[in-house]
């Protein structure tokens, strides 16, 4: 699978599974089956409920912790310096890890966002300390991000961001991509049929003899995406991880891009 490096020289996964909306009884099954179809990268966060779970399904892989790639995130009611970092101890030991390969602010705090900036001031320490490789954001605007930027003494490193589609994100990437940033993109396929039923992205599927996920999946990493897909069925676990092989055309690519209506399917 496809890698890229981020701005400090780490390099991340481009595909990776998701861990969000596994209840933690199915956690060692999905787990241990994107581990064996060939995931390295898993995308975890606190508020999914699962990440002692997850940590346990890691211990039991036996895989040596410098070949994964494990993300996580501070929840909104844990943004503040103190509050952050005590989050973050509480996630390591969850996860039974002794540091993260990336630290995530979920959400942006909307009506208080110096503390947000207490938030990034927080994980500018942890990366300091070496507990996590690189740092980074979640869901934030160009402006957001500009605000973190006049402060930090260690600028972002990603921006998660929902992208599919039907919403691309073009402006919101190509600032990312200007300002050193690697894009990340949640709900990368969107949710049920919607998208995996466009008449673009089936004929794309049947020219390459592939399913509409992987298309699309495809298209998010041929456009600079990591994405991590979620599946609890394992023959689809193993059908997203099997991209590679083939690429989309610079005329492929502007077709599906041209499926935009900035069309949210998550919360905005």
């Amino acid at each position: 699978m496809e890698t890229t490096q981020l701005s400090n020289g780490v390099t991340i996964p481009m595909l990776g599974f998701g861990t969000y909306l596994i209840d933690s009884k199915d956690v060692p099954a999905s787990i241990k089956t994107a581990l064996d179809a060939g995931y390295r990268h898993l995308d975890c966060a606190h508020i999914y409920g699962n990440e002692p779970a997850v940590g346990a399904a890691i211990k039991a892989s036996g895989i040596d912790r410098s070949d994964l790639f494990i993300t996580s995130k501070v929840w909104n009611a844990d943004q503040g310096y103190d509050k952050t970092l005590a989050a973050f101890d509480k996630t390591l030991a969850d996860l039974q890890l002794d540091y993260l390969d990336l630290y995530l602010i979920h959400w942006p705090n909307e009506e208080d966002f110096d503390l947000t900036l207490d938030t990034w001031r927080a994980l500018e320490t942890l990366y300091q300390q070496k507990k996590v490789r690189a740092i980074g954001v979640s869901n934030f605007s160009k402006e957001q991000l500009e605000k973190v930027f006049a402060m930090a003494k260690v600028k972002p490193m990603v921006n998660q961001i929902e992208r599919h589609p039907y919403k691309v994100q073009a402006d919101l990437g190509k600032f990312d991509t200007d300002n050193g940033l690697v894009n990340e993109g949640y709900s990368p396929i969107g949710h049920g049929h919607l998208i995996l039923e466009d008449p673009v992205i089936a004929k794309l599927a049947d020219k390459y003899g592939k399913s509409p996920a992987q298309i699309v999946l495809r298209w998010q990493v041929d456009t600079g995406f990591v994405v991590f897909p979620k599946s609890s069925k394992p023959a689809r676990v193993r059908e997203n991880f099997e991209i590679s092989g083939f690429h989309l055309t610079t005329e492929e690519i502007a077709e599906i891009n041209a499926l935009d209506q900035d069309k949210h399917l998550n919360y905005d």
